[in-house]
Parts: C-alpha cells; sequence; structure tokens
C-alpha cells in the first residue's frame, strides 16, 4: 500500500453526502475491488477517462490522495485504505435502508451478501448450493452476491453490516450473531509425500510424539487454533485459509489439519496422506450467522429459512 507523505493536503469540501458523493465511492470501491482503473471498466461499463475523472473528483472532495496509479501500477495511499474501509460500510449502511424499505413495501429486492468460509463446496454434508436455488426461485428479483473470507472476517461484517449471511465453523459466541447449525465436517491431520511421517508406520504415533514435527495453523481463532493450543502442537507457520494451509502441508515441511473432502484429491494423486486418520482427527460444525440488532432484512431472513430446508432436505 502506498504512502501519501509529503503529499499537502487541500482543505476537505465534503459537506452532506449526496447522490453524486455515492457515486463517486461507488466508483472508486469498484476501481479497489478490481486493482486499478483499467481492469474495472468492465464492471463499471464506464470508460478509464470517465473513472479517472470521477476518482479525481472524490479526491478533490476529500481534500485527500486517495491512490497512486502509474507505471508501477495502481495502490492505495493509507487514507485511501482508510476511505475505502468506510466505503465498504457506507454502502453497506445504504444497502441496508434499501432493504428496509422495501420490508415496508413488502417487497424482495436489491442484493444479498452472503459470506462463507472456504472449501465448503466439496462438502457432501453442506447444501448451500441447494438453499440458493431455492432462494433464487423464491426471490427471483434479489441478486446473490457470494464471499468467501477467513471467520473472524464473516463475523465482523454480519456485525457491521457488510455481509447479510454468513456461514463459519462453530468456535465461540457472539452475543451479537444468531446461530443456527447446518452440516459437520471431518477435519484429519495430514502430511506431505516429501515429509518424514509420509509412508511411515504411526500406530505408535502419539499427541507428544506429533509434538516433535512443525505444524502449521489457522492463523485466527478458530477450531484449528483451539486444537493446536490444547494439544501445544509446535506451529511454525500460519495460513489464513485452507488453501494456505494445504500448499504448507504440501511443501513437505509441515503437518496441517485439512477437511477430508477437500484434502481427498491430494490423496488421490499421492501428494499428501492422512497420519493415524482414527486417532489425529477433530469435528466442526457449521452454522449460519445473522445478526441480533438490527432486525435482519426479509431477504436474510428468507436466505436463512432456504438453508434451514435445504440441510433438513439434504
Amino acid at each position: 500500500m502506498a504512502t501519501s507523505t509529503g503529499t499537502p493536503k487541500s482543505r476537505a469540501v465534503l459537506g452532506q453526502l449526496d447522490d453524486m458523493d455515492l457515486r463517486l465511492l461507488k466508483v472508486f470501491k469498484g476501481v479497489v475491488d478490481c486493482g486499478g482503473m483499467t481492469a474495472a471498466e468492465l464492471e463499471l461499463n464506464i470508460g478509464t477517462s470517465t473513472i479517472s475523472r470521477h476518482i479525481k473528483d472524490l479526491e478533490t472532495r476529500l481534500g485527500l490522495v486517495l491512490c497512486r496509479r502509474g507505471r508501477a501500477g495502481f495502490a492505495l495511499t493509507e487514507e485511501g485504505q482508510r476511505i475505502y474501509d468506510e466505503t465498504q460500510r457506507l454502502l453497506a449502511s445504504v444497502d441496508s435502508f434499501r432493504a428496509g424499505v422495501d420490508d415496508i413495501h413488502g417487497r424482495m429486492g436489491g442484493t444479498l451478501e452472503l459470506a462463507v468460509f472456504d472449501k465448503t463446496a466439496t462438502n457432501p454434508l453442506a447444501h448451500i448450493d441447494d438453499a440458493i436455488a431455492l432462494f433464487c426461485a423464491e426471490a427471483p428479483e434479489v441478486q446473490p452476491n457470494l464471499h468467501v473470507a477467513s471467520i473472524n472476517e464473516i463475523e465482523r461484517g454480519i456485525i457491521d453490516g457488510r455481509f447479510q449471511v454468513g456461514i463459519i465453523p462453530a468456535h465461540r459466541s457472539s452475543r451479537s450473531l444468531r446461530y443456527t447449525e447446518l452440516f459437520g465436517e471431518t477435519m484429519l491431520l495430514y502430511c506431505g509425500k516429501r515429509h518424514p511421517l509420509f509412508g511411515a508406520d504411526h500406530r505408535t504415533l502419539t499427541w507428544a510424539k506429533l509434538r516433535q514435527h512443525h505444524f502449521a495453523g489457522l492463523g485466527y481463532h478458530s477450531p484449528n487454533m483451539e486444537l493446536s493450543h490444547r494439544e501445544q502442537l509446535a506451529r511454525r507457520a500460519s495460513g489464513f485459509d485452507q488453501e494456505a494451509i494445504a500448499t504448507l502441508v504440501l511443501s513437505g515441511r509441515f503437518l496441517g489439519f485439512l477437511p477430508d473432502h477437500y484434502a481427498e484429491v491430494f490423496e488421490r494423486r499421492g501428494l499428501m496422506q492422512p497420519v493415524a486418520p482414527k486417532r489425529f482427527f477433530y469435528a466442526c460444525q457449521f452454522v449460519s450467522l445473522l445478526r441480533r440488532s438490527p432486525q435482519p432484512t426479509r431477504v436474510a431472513l428468507l436466505f436463512q429459512d432456504c438453508l434451514a430446508r435445504a440441510h433438513r432436505a439434504g
């Protein structure tokens, strides 16, 4: 992220927000999400020169330099990152207001912002796809937007309104959130083909002996972190999603827990194997999240109902 050190700030002229300000902020968010102005052309359906002019207009309105653009590529300044974070919260609040108005009129429109922890699509017990199919049949005017994020990011996003429904492994409860159980997942301990435990006799392995090997775990509060702390595993690397843990395991330098359904493809290719799977495993229960206050929108409640129905049927 670029800094704006040494760049003089003009006095901001932003007063009350109007429709043009919201439009400029949406353009700015689109550029950041796409990673640059050229990449944002198709997403925003406007030309690069117009996008550039809108960003300059926003910078003038705010009295801030938001980004650097040039041969070195696109990069946010520190102020730009803060404005981007505030923009996400503001636009989420606007969407929530519109959804509230739709609720009053008994309509369902706009978007459904759904956030899911990664690597759930290969879980045979997960029926999120069936829930989406039900939802789209019952609310055809609502556009579902699916995000994949970390557990903590999903929790924060539900509380601050960026996401309407979240799906995560249960790990701790918050009084700000409502939880509904959905499906389970089995996590096994894996080693890569270059690891000394690959192909070895695992019958005498204990948790104490595992502490002699380096472990790769998720770098935030989760069932994975809880287990590694409880068993005092020697965490020497951190990943922030399951893909990262799999890559660390494949290096042959680390042991790591992965969903059995996700790791299956690596097993078939002979790239990793479970370590004493009847002994070294833990079970996760996935739950859906809704915020308690303010009251979830009709769109969020409908999707939650579709989730419950899909998983009862499955």
